[in-house]
């Protein structure tokens, strides 16, 4: 049998890697069309949403008290929220957060702000094979894989617009999920380390996403006038991905 550590880092890590497929128009377009790309991330933050559900706190509920499960969730979104506030970064919408004072310019806070939003996900990858075992894992790691997608294209159209060549812009959106076998191994060690603590590891992993989902993906896709598309494509996102853990879990 594989050490779940391992799945988990090897989940996380082809999941993560699916950011390069997202990434591939940039080798071929200038720049991207403002309902596909709210559709697309749209569709992203749902499937998002329904892994954080249907993977996580579903199991994590079953294994434990909902007053631990929701002490979990609260410590998750908490994580991030210190992270995103301490950790100098930059979105492409938003702009730039976190502490004024520091020596990163450009690019590197861009990166920095991916990084603060992969990482929960490849920590979700690696809680779901070492909590949920071969079936669990496998589920969260197509889903969070297929929902990559759009966001390789997110992140690398962007930098192609902000005047870097296509390889460069391909080379980066791929090396961003690269941030998720990290995320993956830190979940899955946790899991193997301290599984008495299960339910609240799931449930801190469900409150990390969801804070990424609330802070960052959905007002993005609310940002420019194109709510009701976005909201359509968010359920669309939730109803694939549930009909994913239906059919693999």
């Amino acid at each position: 049998m594989v050490n779940p550590i391992i799945q988990g880092v090897l989940g996380s890590l082809a999941a993560g890697l699916a950011t390069s497929i997202g990434a591939l128009p940039a080798l071929f377009f200038k720049g991207i069309n403002k309902k596909f790309y709210h559709l697309t991330l749209g569709l992203a933050a749902g499937i998002m949403l329904a892994a954080t559900f249907f993977s996580l706190l579903v199991p994590a509920l079953e294994k434990g008290s909902a007053l631990l499960v929701g002490a979990g969730i609260f410590a998750g979104a908490l994580l991030i929220h210190l992270v995103d506030r301490h950790v100098p970064h930059h979105h492409f919408l938003k702009g730039r957060e976190g502490p004024q004072e520091t020596r990163l310019r450009g690019l590197s806070l861009v990166l920095m702000a991916i990084t603060i939003h992969n990482f929960p996900e490849g920590m979700a990858v690696g809680v779901g094979f070492a909590g949920g075992g071969m079936a669990g894992g496998l589920t969260l790691a197509l889903g969070i894989g297929i929902q990559n997608i759009p966001e390789g294209m997110a992140v690398a159209l962007p930098l192609k617009s902000e005047g870097y060549s296509s390889w460069q812009a391909f080379k980066w959106a791929t090396l961003t999920g690269l941030v998720e076998p990290v995320g993956g191994l830190v979940g899955a060690t946790l899991v193997t380390l301290a599984r008495p603590f299960l339910p609240f590891i799931m449930a801190l992993a469900a409150g990390a996403m969801l804070f990424v989902i609330s802070e960052e993906m959905i007002p993005e896709t609310h940002s420019q006038g194109l709510e009701r598309l976005a909201t359509f494509s968010l359920i669309g996102g939730f109803v694939l991905m549930m009909l994913l853990d239906v059919l693999l879990g």
